[in-house]
């Protein structure tokens, strides 16, 4: 008896060793696909179902495993990669930057460019000319200040416009800021105003000719697709505001209120002074912070108003919030500087070709490299000819062959 019970004790402590736990006390998923093959051979004895299922779980766990290093590979060098993006697009601005003060008919060394800005924050013994220093400071620092603002202000307004209206196509004027400002600026100087009453006319006109497009879609559209109607209503406004301003046109003086007025829609900085610049710091910081803090909820929209508030995003308050922002951007634009089209829409564009559709990136390049861009167009307009080129009709120029070439990529694609 006693024999007996120790060979059924021996038994069953042998029966024991012999069962393999069915996962191993190792985590999978630090064991790679060597441990795979082992987990596998060692329940090669078992039932066969069971074996294939485990083999099953354990093979989908380690492809989980090979995805998200797949993912996080791709993440890390996605984001290497943009942040190189933004290094080298900084690193052309500050260049871009130093040139332009370089260039014009008063050549001025860098050296000398540096030490009279830093001159202005230090003292400095003074080792140029004067006439150096009122160029750099008078004459081409507001100007280069200028083009920054406006190049960065219509790039981030036509990023965050087609973001908001999901299409590629839209610019900042299509609600017609554009045409309204114009409108307000063309009134002004029909009753001899200048200076500050022009740009006043045409920032407040500007935001008028907006909030019209949107309340017009308002009392239409009640239950209806609010983006058609808002971009319906803002090509209405904007045939409108564009009839008003040939009206003011034919009642103009031929002699000096048509030309001021026919050169003023063309587009310039010339005559930008650090009043204006001041007057279009406010709506500058108030249309650029509120859209940068929620580029990451115009990704959201993106997937449609549907979705978007199925994640808990309120589509009305944040569809207002872009469409104040970039109507102050634009309005303040134009009322210093007049109609520069195809800025808002190219820069958009270009820069997602460098970084992607993604928002989050896509608005702040946007601000980099429209400003960069307006900045190097002004330097050709000031120095290519004898005279100066309007800063509109160059970015015309520029902006229609590239929409073209922009056409014929999506055929391409289709």
């Amino acid at each position: 008896m006693l024999k007996y019970r120790k060979t059924e004790k021996n038994s069953e402590k042998t029966d024991h060793s012999d069962q393999k736990p069915a996962h191993s006390s190792e985590p999978v998923r630090q064991k790679g696909m060597k441990g795979w093959r082992r987990k596998t051979q060692e329940m090669s004895d078992g039932d066969p179902e069971d074996e294939l299922f485990e083999i099953d779980m354990i093979r989908e766990q380690h492809l989980l495993t090979e995805n998200e290093q797949r993912f996080i590979a791709a993440y890390e060098s996605d984001r290497r990669r943009n942040l190189l993006i933004l290094l080298l697009s900084l690193g052309i601005l500050c260049v871009t930057v130093l040139v332009s003060f370089m260039l014009g008919r008063y050549a001025v060394t860098p050296v000398n460019v540096i030490k009279i800005l830093i001159g202005q924050v230090i003292p400095l013994p003074q080792t140029w000319e004067k006439i150096y220093e009122t160029v750099v400071l008078q004459v081409r620092l507001p100007r280069i200040l200028a083009a920054l603002a406006v190049g960065s202000s219509l790039a981030v307004a036509g990023a965050s416009y087609q973001g908001l209206f999901r299409n590629p196509m839209v610019s900042p004027d299509l609600l017609g800021a554009s045409a309204g400002a114009s409108v307000g600026a063309c009134a002004m100087m029909l009753f001899n105003q200048t200076g500050a009453m022009v740009t006043a006319g045409a920032f407040v006109m500007g935001i008028v000719a907006v909030a019209l497009s949107y309340f017009l879609s308002k009392a239409v559209g009640k239950g209806g697709n609010m983006v058609l109607l808002l971009v319906l209503c803002g090509m209405t406004v904007k045939t409108l505001f564009t009839a008003i301003v040939s009206i003011i046109k034919y009642l103009a003086d031929t002699e000096e209120q048509l030309p001021a007025i026919t050169y003023w829609l063309m587009g310039s900085i010339a005559k930008v002074s650090y009043t204006d610049l001041a007057f279009f710091a406010i709506p500058f910081l108030i249309g650029v912070v509120p859209l940068m803090a929620l580029r990451w909820k115009l990704n959201i929209l993106s997937f449609g108003e549907d979705e978007a508030r199925a994640l808990g995003i309120d589509v009305k308050r944040i569809r207002l919030i872009c469409i104040i922002c970039a109507t102050l951007l634009t309005a303040s634009v134009v009322s210093i500087a007049g109609e520069i089209g195809w800025v808002g829409l190219m820069i958009p564009h270009l820069v997602r070709f460098m970084v992607g559709p993604n928002n989050k990136k896509l608005l702040p390049m946007s601000l980099i490299v429209g400003a960069t861009f307006m900045l190097i167009v002004d330097n050709f307009c000031r120095t290519m000819l004898a005279y100066e080129i309007p800063l509109g009709v160059l970015t015309s120029l520029i902006g229609a062959p590239f929409f073209i070439f922009i056409l014929y990529k999506g055929r391409s694609r289709a």
